[in-house]
């Protein structure tokens, strides 16, 4: 394929991709809502990821306070090591991991479910009974995970913490009451406000993206393959993007 025709691709997939995005958004205000299905998917998204954020989020926080103990060693790292872990995470890793992780598995998911009903012809079979797949599929889909995501970070942020305490204490030889007492210095409401904000639209993209390549999905068990594998990487370079332009603008106005 050319410059040009990739270029084409991909001006062809953003539109593809906000079409559907105004399609959701338009269909989210329509009644009755699917509360149902909505529970069904926060379930899915959000409880049955905690094991992954969990794990997670704890090692990150103790590699943290052992690199930090490390790097600043003679400068007295040990000191600064509550004010480098509670910023670190709720400013940046948390957000940011916790959407590549869940994203993946998410993502992933979604697209492997939706794309496979495109290759079986469900999604034909939900029009032909006059049923929007937009309306039953993805609002559900986009919502839950859009909700799920701030959830998902505050508890990584807060288990996260925990771990870089739980090699502070016991490596390092400080207290949990310094420790603690340096996290709730440092913390503002501006460095929560900006790690969580950016989530909302990271769980946003991350479902859409999913959805979009599910429905898009052709070529069988094939097909269903390089969907989802395309969401994956697609979802990732989307968050990473997405987290440069959210940071500037949430410096600006916070």
């Amino acid at each position: 394929m050319t410059i040009d025709g990739r270029a084409e691709a991909l001006f062809a997939y953003v539109g593809g991709l906000a079409g559907l995005a105004v399609e959701t958004v338009r269909e989210s205000f329509r009644r009755p809502f699917e509360s149902r299905i909505f529970l069904a998917q926060c379930d899915q998204i959000g409880v049955r990821s905690l094991s992954i954020v969990l794990v997670t989020a704890l090692f990150i926080g103790m590699v943290l306070a052992l690199q930090t103990a490390y790097a600043l060693a003679d400068f007295g790292g040990k000191l600064f090591i509550g004010k480098v872990v509670s910023l670190s995470l709720v400013r940046e890793l948390a957000p940011v991991l916790m959407a590549l992780m869940v994203g993946g598995r998410v993502g992933a998911g979604m697209t492997a479910e939706i794309g496979t009903m495109k290759v079986t012809e469900q999604i034909d079979a939900l029009r032909a009974m006059a049923t929007s797949p937009v309306r039953k599929l993805v609002v559900p889909k986009v919502l839950a995970t859009t909700a799920m995501m701030p959830l998902l970070t505050l508890i990584a942020c807060v288990v996260g913490i925990a771990g870089g305490m739980l090699i502070a204490v016991s490596n390092l030889n400080l207290s949990s009451n310094f420790y603690l007492r340096s996290v709730i210095a440092t913390l503002k409401f501006n460095d929560i406000a900006s790690g969580v904000g950016k989530t909302f639209f990271f769980g946003f993209a991350i479902a859409l993206i999913a959805c979009y390549n599910g429905l898009r999905t052709t070529g069988g068990a094939n097909g269903v393959g390089r969907a989802t594998t395309s969401t994956v990487v697609t979802s990732a370079i989307s968050v990473l993007v997405l987290d440069f332009f959210l940071t500037k603008l949430f410096l600006m106005m916070l």
